[in-house]
This record gives structure tokens, C-alpha cells and sequence, in this order.
């Protein structure tokens, strides 16, 4: 019988190297630590004080130094097997949420969350199979319109992707890439696709800088009509909208192929309660999600942030559905890459030693940090589940729900759980304070 892993894990080399390099460091330490001990100044004229605060820099120091050499002594890197998982499970692959969270329309730019969130919709994956949340804290009606443009420029830029294999599938990264005007094969179509979305942003930008939504376009969805005049960012009744419902049959793209599921909410705020920042909007969206679809992986990203790897979901699929140690994991964390940093980036803004050394060092001792986005989640470890290797995964999980003759009631009942005193007296509530 062949070798069913669906990720393999290999060793980084030249660590030798590096670990001699590290005696050398440490025995330097010592002998700094050894001489101070040894040539203390018997009064403060002579520069006792000057010494106590050397050798507490110095003591600093060295804790500091043995503690990053536990990140650095033992790096791993992860090799996943697409192939194998497209064999073994293609016809039967999980849900996947994804979270989007963003606070201000103002502060965070409604056309910067638009390519964020298509980036995601576009991935290289089922997408009946697929669900987008995007969480506006702000409860702005602005950014709910530029996600009403986003899940119609959907229809148009979702197949466009899957029909050229684009990378990135965020149109801002892409069109601004020179790839956008380097490939001929598909010239004349990027060139009209670049003008709907030059378009669609125009549109996105005037109405943000105007601050209303005129009336004839909020009769393009019913939406628009929770938003009341006397509603704030820091008090509004909870709103769950379903742009797209995947379980929809008519819900298609302009090639007729069907489309992911694309919901906003904006979570219940009041001055009397507090929050939680995006721990509660995290909270939040993980109930929504569960009425709607339910998706046993969850995956949150950063609303300033897209996923430049169309593949993303099935390489963390690779770890979750490993038949040996897949019941082990229960997150899988990507690292954050900059593509706009100065050439010799001076002060380390890229956080490259970090996403390449210490993420990897700290894997080899039983995982990554969380570092707040890009992550995948399995949703029963977020809920307190404690996994064993008799525990079997419902990966069927979040596909039983038919659409509902009246997709209002469903947004009615996810509304219910995005309300500012669902978590009051909860454990949730204890630990976000």
C-alpha cells in the first residue's frame, strides 16, 4: 500500500552552520556574563551603579537571545499534495467560510475591501462549496453598496479568472501587475474587463466621497432599506444581508456557472455595550455562519489584505484531511507577503525573517502562532471542541441546507445572533474583556 499522506514534512538544511554560528554567540554571552560577575566594583564611586545596569542590559539580553534561538534552532517547512487530495476527496470536500472584517469605510477604503473580497471569491475551489462573510463594524450603508457592486462584478471577474488561471485574482494587484498587459492570448478581453472594473470603482469612489447612496440605486436591492437615518457607526441594529446564496440554482455567473455564497453583517452596536473590537466581530460571524452555512473550515482575512494563491484552500486541506495526523491540527496559518516595500526595505516592514524563519522554527515545535489573518481554522477547535484520534469529522457538514422560499427569514434568524447582548454573562464575553 502506497503512502496516503497528503503533506509531507521536510527538514530546512544548512542548520549545522547556523547552530555553530550560535555556540559561538552563547559562549560570548558566557564569557560577558562571567567577567561582569567576577569584576564587580566594591563601592558606587568606583562605578557599581554603572555595572548593576550593564549587567541587567546584558542579562536582557541574553534571555532574549536563548529565547529567539528556540524559534531559529530547528526550522520546517511543509510540502503539501494537491494531487492526492483532488483523488481522494475532490466529490466530497468540506465547506469553507470565509471571514472579512473591516471597521470604517472611511479609514479602510470600500474599493480596497472590494478586491480583497473578490480575491477570495475566486478561489480555486467549489463554489457551491464556498461562503464569503464580510463584517462591516461601521454599519455603513456605503460599504454595503460596495459590496452590492462586488458581488455583480462577481458574475464577471470570477470566470474571467478561472478562464485564464490568473494570479493574483485581486483585480487591483492585477491590473496594476505588468502580467495584466503581457499575455496577448487574452489581451482585448483584460482590456475590457480593466474598464468594469475602472467603472465599478469610479462608481464605489464617488459615492464614498459624497457620503449617501442615491435613492434610485437602493432599488437595486432590498438591502438598502435597513439603514435608517438616525443610525450611527457606534449604534445600529444588527443587519445580515445575502448578496449571493450559493444554494441558490439561479444565482450564476455570465457563463452560467454557479457563483459562491456572499453575505454582509453588520453586528449590533451600542455605546452601553462593549464590542470586543474584532474578537467580537469574529464571534459574531462565526454564529452567522452557522445558520447559513456552516462550514466545518473557516478561513479570516484582513479586509487590506487578498490571497495571491488561488490553490490556498486546498493546501490547508492537505493538513485538516491527513488520515494520520490531520485530527492533530487545528489551524493552519499562512504568511503575510508585501508586495509594496521599498527595495532594500531598511526596516524590515516585510517581517521576512519572521515569515520565513520564525513561523517555520516554531512549527517544529508543535505550531505556528495565530497572527490574525490568513488563517484556517476548523470551526469546532474555535467552538472549544478537543480532538482524539477516534474523533471523525463531519466534513459533510453545512450541505444539507436547501434555500429557503423566503431568504429573509433566514437573514431574520442570523440577525438574532449578531445582537451587542447575545455574549453578555458568556464565557465569550468574560475572555474578550
Amino acid at each position: 500500500m502506497g503512502d496516503t499522506s497528503l503533506f509531507a514534512t521536510e527538514h530546512a538544511r544548512g542548520r549545522a552552520a547556523y547552530r555553530l554560528y550560535a555556540c559561538t554567540i552563547l559562549a560570548g554571552i558566557c564569557l560577558i556574563l562571567y567577567y561582569r560577575a567576577t569584576h564587580i566594583p566594591a563601592t558606587w564611586r568606583e562605578g557599581r551603579g554603572e555595572w548593576i545596569g550593564l549587567s541587567l542590559a546584558e542579562l536582557w539580553h541574553a534571555f532574549y537571545w536563548v529565547i529567539t534561538q528556540s524559534a531559529r534552532w530547528k526550522l520546517v517547512y511543509r510540502r503539501t499534495f494537491k494531487d492526492k487530495l483532488s483523488q481522494r476527496f475532490e466529490g466530497r470536500l468540506p465547506n469553507v467560510d470565509i471571514f472579512v472584517c473591516t471597521a470604517d469605510p472611511y479609514a479602510e477604503p470600500p474599493n480596497l475591501v472590494v478586491s480583497t473580497v473578490l480575491s477570495l471569491m475566486a478561489y480555486n475551489y467549489p463554489p457551491e462549496k464556498l461562503s464569503v462573510y464580510l463584517s462591516d463594524d461601521g454599519g455603513s450603508i456605503l460599504t454595503f453598496y460596495a459590496m452590492w457592486e462586488a458581488s455583480q462584478f462577481a458574475k464577471h471577474w470570477i470566470p474571467f479568472c478561472k478562464r485564464y488561471k490568473l494570479e493574483p485574482r485581486a483585480p487591483a494587484a492585477y491590473f496594476s501587475s505588468s502580467d495584466s498587459s503581457s499575455d496577448m492570448s487574452h489581451h482585448e478581453e483584460c482590456l475590457s474587463m480593466k474598464i468594469l472594473y475602472e467603472e465599478m470603482t469610479s462608481r464605489v469612489d464617488a459615492i464614498v466621497k459624497s457620503g449617501k447612496v442615491p435613492e434610485e440605486l437602493k432599488a437595486n436591492h432590498k438591502g438598502f432599506s435597513q439603514w435608517q437615518s438616525e443610525m450611527t457607526s457606534k449604534k445600529h441594529p444588527p443587519i445580515v444581508q445575502i448578496l449571493i446564496d450559493g444554494k441558490d440554482p439561479n444565482a450564476l455567473d455570465n457563463v452560467g456557472n454557479a457563483l459562491p455564497t456572499f453575505v454582509y453583517m453588520a453586528r449590533e452596536k451600542n455605546p452601553e455595550y462593549h464590542h470586543n473590537f474584532k474578537a467580537g466581530a469574529m464571534n459574531s460571524l462565526l454564529r452567522v455562519s452557522s445558520v447559513i452555512s456552516n462550514g466545518p473550515i473557516i478561513l479570516n482575512v484582513d479586509c487590506d489584505m487578498y490571497s495571491n494563491n488561488s490553490d490556498s484552500i486546498r493546501d490547508a486541506l492537505c493538513f485538516f484531511l491527513d488520515e494520520e495526523k490531520g485530527c492533530d491540527i487545528a489551524f493552519v496559518q499562512y504568511p503575510q507577503n508585501y508586495n509594496n516595500m521599498t527595495k532594500n526595505d531598511t526596516y524590515g516592514n516585510s517581517l521576512s525573517v519572521m515569515n520565513e524563519v520564525d513561523l517555520c522554527g516554531f512549527d517544529s515545535w508543535g505550531g505556528p502562532p495565530y497572527i490574525g489573518t490568513g488563517c484556517f481554522h476548523r470551526r469546532e477547535s474555535l467552538c472549544g471542541m478537543k480532538h482524539t484520534k477516534d474523533y471523525k469529522e463531519d466534513w459533510n457538514r453545512g450541505s444539507e441546507r436547501n434555500p429557503p422560499d423566503d431568504i429573509r427569514k433566514l437573514e431574520e434568524k442570523a440577525e438574532s445572533l449578531a445582537t451587542c447582548t447575545y455574549e453578555l454573562n458568556t464565557l465569550c464575553h468574560r475572555i474578550a474583556l
